[in-house]
C-alpha cells in the first residue's frame, strides 16, 4: 500500500510539525542524559545538526522516502520466531549466552506469493489528518487575580476544582488531574479487583482512539487509586480538551466484550501473582495490612480473582461506581479559570452522577500499635527464591508538621551510617535503607534490609538492625554542632530547590489535593521548622521512639535457604500456584534468638481486631 501510494507530503508535514512543537517547547532534562544524547549525535550527524539531528525534519525529499519504501519488501524480511515450543528443534548455539537457535530459508511458496501482484487490503489505509496537533501557542491573559498557589474556584456537593494559571514557566502547556472518589471500591476485595479490571479495560479501550493524541505529544494516564479513579492529562493546551473529553466519553459509555474481559483478567492474575511472589512487595502488603485497618490484602484480591468474576458483575459495578461520586480536580498551566471550570462541568454533565451521601475520607484508619516489639514472620510465596525482606517499623502517631520534618531530618542523618553499618560492614544485602513513613497520615520510620536465606537468618538481620540503631543513638549524641547544622542546611537546600519544569510544581500541588490536605505552601512551613531545630531536639526525638514505650513492628518475609526453612527449594513457575501456596500466608514461629524480646503475630486479623484505631489525621499543622 505504501509503495503504491508513494510519499505523502501531508504525512511528512504532520511529523515535522509534531517534532517542531516538541523541540521548541521542550522542558529541561537531566544534564547527564542530555550530554549522553549529544555525544551519540556527534557520531551520527554533521556539526550543524548535533542539537537537532535526531529531532527536527527540515526538507521534504520524496525520492529519499521512496528509496526507503522500496527497500521494505518481504523478499528482504528476516522472520524471527520465538517460542518455548521450539525447544529441541534448534541445532545452533550463539556464543555469548549459549542460546540455541536455527536458521532456514523462507518457503518457496511464500516467496512466490510475495512476488505476485495481489490485491491491496481495503482495511489498510493512511491515517486521517491528526486533529490533536497544536497550532495555537499564545499565552493566555489572566481572567482572575494572580496567585502563588492553587485556589478553589468551584465547590459543589458533586465536586470541587482547584486552579492555578502558570505565571512562572510561561509555556503553552497545561496539566489536568481529576480524582473520582467512591466509597464503593473498598467495600469488598472483589470490588477492589473489579475496579482494577475496569481501569485496565478503560485504558485498553482508549489505546486506539487516543493514539493520535499520543503521537501529538499529549499524554494521559488512568490510575486505580485506593479510593477513586485518577485521570491525568498533560500537553499543549490548545488540543488538550479534546483528549480529556475523549477519556470522559469512554468512561461514560464504558463497555467491554467477553474476549477483552477474559484477556484483562488473565493479565491481572499474572500481575497479582508477581506482586505476591516478590518478597519486597509482599512485605509492604503485610505491613500495610497490619497498619491500615480496613485494607484488603493482595492475597484477598488474588483469591477473589481466582474464584472467578463475571463480565456482568463488572458492568454492574461500573454502573454503580459512576452513579454516585465526589469529583476533585486540579488544573494548572496555560488555561484560564473559565476554561478550567468547563473541565469539571464536562465530567459532571457527561457522567450525570449523584453526590455522595456523606463526606468520605481518602485515607484508611490506622491501628495504634501496642507498646513493645511485635514480630510478624511469614514464609515467602515462591519456593525457588532465597530472598528475604526484613523491615523494622517504629510507629510515632498523629504528629504535627514540625515533627514530620524532624523525622525527615532524623532519617537523613540515618542514611549514610545505616548503609555503612548494615551493607558495607555487615554485608547483609544490597538493598538497605531507612525511610520516613506517612501511613494514611500516621507518622513513623523504618529500616529495611533485603537479604538471602542462603546467607542469613531473618532474625539475625533483625538483631543487626537493632545493633545499628543502638550505635546510631551514640553517633547522634556525639554529633558536633557543625555536622548537625550541615545536615539541616542540606535538607533546607533540597526543599528550596527550584522546580525545573511545571510538572514538578503540579505533582506537589496534586499530592495535596489527592490526599485532601491542601497545604500548598508545605515546603515553606517545613523550611521554617528546620530552622528552629537544635541537635538536642533530634537526639530526644530519636530516644522517644526507642524507649520502653516504643511501638515497634518487625515484618519478615522469609526466603528459602539453609539458614531458614529445612525444605527443598522448588523452582516455581506461574502455573504452579498451588505449590507456591500463594493463596494464603504461612506464619512462622519465632526462633530462640528473638523469642524473649518480641511478641509474635500469628494471625493479622485477630491481632488488629483487638487494637485501638487512631483518628483520621492529616499532617497540616
Amino acid at each position: 500500500m505504501l509503495q503504491k501510494l508513494g510519499p505523502e507530503k501531508r504525512i511528512f508535514e504532520e511529523i515535522q510539525k509534531i517534532e517542531d512543537n516538541e523541540f521548541h517547547y521542550q522542558e529541561q532534562t537531566d544534564p547527564v542524559e542530555y550530554v549522553e544524547n549529544m555525544c551519540e549525535n556527534m557520531q551520527l550527524y554533521p556539526l550543524q545538526d548535533f542539537l537537532t539531528g535526531d529531532q527536527l525534519l527540515f526538507e521534504y525529499k520524496p525520492e529519499v522516502i521512496a528509496e526507503a519504501l522500496n527497500q521494505l519488501v518481504p523478499q528482504k524480511a528476516n522472520l524471527v520466531l520465538l517460542s518455548g515450543a521450539n525447544e529441541g528443534k534448534c541445532d545452533l548455539k550463539e556464543k555469548w549466552f549459549g542460546t540455541q537457535y536455527s536458521m532456514e530459508d523462507v518457503e518457496n511458496s511464500w516467496a512466490e506469493l510475495w512476488k505476485s501482484n495481489f490485491e491491496l487490503n481495503p482495511d489498510l489505509h493512511l491515517p486521517a489528518e491528526n486533529k490533536y496537533i497544536a497550532t495555537d501557542f499564545m499565552l493566555k491573559a489572566f481572567d482572575c487575580p494572580e496567585t502563588e498557589y492553587p485556589v478553589k474556584i468551584v465547590n459543589t456537593p458533586q465536586g470541587c476544582l482547584w486552579y492555578k494559571k502558570d505565571n512562572k514557566f510561561k509555556i503553552p502547556k497545561a496539566y489536568i488531574r481529576f480524582h473520582l472518589i467512591s466509597p464503593l471500591i473498598q467495600k469488598s476485595a472483589a470490588n477492589v479487583v473489579l475496579f482494577d479490571i475496569f481501569v485496565n479495560i478503560l485504558t485498553h479501550n482508549l489505546a486506539e482512539p487516543a493514539y493520535e493524541a499520543d503521537v501529538a505529544q499529549l499524554e494521559y494516564k488512568l490510575v486505580a487509586g485506593e479510593h477513586g479513579l485518577i485521570i491525568r492529562v498533560k500537553g499543549f493546551n490548545h488540543k488538550l480538551p479534546l483528549l480529556f473529553q475523549l477519556i470522559i466519553d469512554y468512561l461514560a459509555e464504558f463497555n467491554s466484550t467477553p474476549a477483552v474481559f477474559t484477556m484483562i483478567t488473565e493479565q491481572l492474575k499474572k500481575t497479582y501473582f508477581n506482586i505476591l511472589i516478590k518478597p519486597e512487595t509482599l512485605a509492604k502488603d503485610v505491613r500495610l495490612l497490619i497498619l491500615e485497618y480496613a485494607r484488603w490484602s493482595m492475597i484477598d484480591k488474588y483469591r477473589a480473582l481466582m474464584d472467578g468474576l463475571s463480565l456482568e458483575s463488572l458492568l454492574s459495578f461500573v454502573k454503580e461506581f459512576k452513579s454516585q461520586l465526589f469529583v476533585e480536580g486540579l488544573v494548572q498551566g496555560n488555561v484560564t479559570s473559565t476554561e478550567s471550570v468547563d473541565f469539571l462541568k464536562y465530567v459532571v454533565d457527561k457522567l450525570n452522577f449523584r453526590p455522595l451521601e456523606q463526606e468520605m475520607s481518602v485515607q484508611f484508619q490506622v491501628v495504634e500499635l501496642p507498646s513493645g516489639h511485635h514480630l510478624c514472620k511469614v514464609k515467602a510465596l515462591n519456593k525457588g527464591d532465597a530472598n528475604s525482606e526484613v523491615t523494622v517499623y517504629y510507629q510515632s502517631g498523629t504528629r504535627s508538621l514540625k515533627e514530620y520534618t524532624l523525622m525527615e531530618l532524623l532519617v537523613m542523618h540515618m542514611e549514610e551510617p545505616c548503609f555503612d553499618f548494615l551493607r558495607t560492614k555487615q554485608t547483609l544485602g544490597y538493598h538497605v535503607y531507612p525511610t520516613c513513613r506517612n501511613t494514611s497520615g500516621i507518622l513513623g520510620f523504618s529500616v529495611t534490609v533485603g537479604t538471602q536465606a542462603t546467607k542469613y537468618n531473618s532474625e539475625v538481620v533483625d538483631k543487626k538492625i537493632e545493633e545499628f540503631l543502638s550505635s546510631f543513638e551514640e553517633k547522634i549524641a556525639n554529633l558536633s554542632e557543625d555536622a548537625f547544622n550541615t545536615q539541616v542546611t542540606a535538607l533546607i537546600k533540597l526543599k528550596e530547590c527550584e522546580d525545573t519544569h511545571l510538572g514538578e510544581e503540579v505533582d506537589r500541588n496534586w499530592n495535596e489535593v489527592v490526599t485532601q490536605q491542601y497545604l500548598f505552601d508545605r515546603l515553606a512551613h517545613e523550611i521554617e521548622a528546620l530552622k528552629s531545630f537544635s541537635k538536642s531536639d533530634l537526639v530526644n526525638w530519636f530516644k522517644a521512639h526507642r524507649g520502653p514505650g516504643s511501638k515497634t513492628l518487625s515484618v519478615h518475609v522469609v526466603g528459602f535457604g539453609k539458614y531458614e526453612l529445612e525444605e527443598d527449594a522448588i523452582p516455581c513457575g506461574e502455573d504452579s500456584n498451588s505449590a507456591c501456596e500463594v493463596m494464603q500466608l504461612t506464619y512462622l514461629p519465632t526462633s530462640p534468638l528473638l523469642v524473649d524480646s518480641t511478641i509474635p503475630i500469628t494471625d493479622i486479623r485477630a491481632f488488629t481486631s483487638t487494637l485501638n484505631l487512631l483518628p483520621y489525621h492529616k499532617i497540616v499543622k
